[in-house]
């Protein structure tokens, strides 16, 4: 007899692990850079490759880098949103396209419209890396220290905007 007890024990505690899992929130994965200076780069401009951008540039502003690509549909999703915090609500954004060609890249933000400062290319992925990215589209806020204050996993709503982003930026900039 118990050597059934084990077992179902054993059983009993995966079911367990996995029973909490599943109420985890997979948007809401702990970054290790919250409240940690957001890692340097240059990168080559979108739109114009001879020239670069590093966030050395967005030092005193408070502003945001979205993680994107043209291939990734939660983008597409979640533009709208992106656009409208730059274009209506006045704040910063960088697009760092993310493991892209340059050619798509630039004919998808014409067709859906550019809220970005600029976009960067990231085309081997290298800065994602360093920013501990798991998948597109992600976006951080960076304050005027440049330090990473938070980080949205997904594709940003209209609600998450409203009630965290925004908020958040505005406490920022005072």
């Amino acid at each position: 007899m118990s050597r059934f007890i084990w077992p179902l024990v054993g059983f009993f505690v995966l079911v367990g692990f996995l029973g909490f899992g599943l109420t985890l929130k997979p948007s809401e994965v702990p970054s290790p850079f919250i409240n940690k200076p957001a890692p340097g780069f240059t990168l080559p401009q979108l739109a114009a490759p001879d020239e670069t951008f590093s966030p050395e540039v967005m030092k005193g502003k408070v502003w945001l880098l979205n993680v994107w690509a043209s291939w990734c549909y939660a983008c597409l999703e979640e533009h709208p949103v992106i656009t409208d915090l730059a274009k209506t609500q006045g704040v910063p954004i960088v697009g760092l396209n993310y493991k892209d060609v340059r050619d798509a890249a630039i004919t998808w933000l014409e067709r859906y419209g550019n809220g970005y400062v600029l976009s960067v290319s990231d085309t081997q992925g290298r800065v994602g890396i360093d920013y501990g990215v798991y998948g597109v589209p992600e976006t951080f806020v960076i304050d005027k220290e440049g330090v990473i204050r938070y980080k949205h996993i997904g594709a940003v709503t209209e609600t998450a905007a409203r009630d965290i982003i925004l908020p958040l930026v505005r406490e920022l900039e005072q």
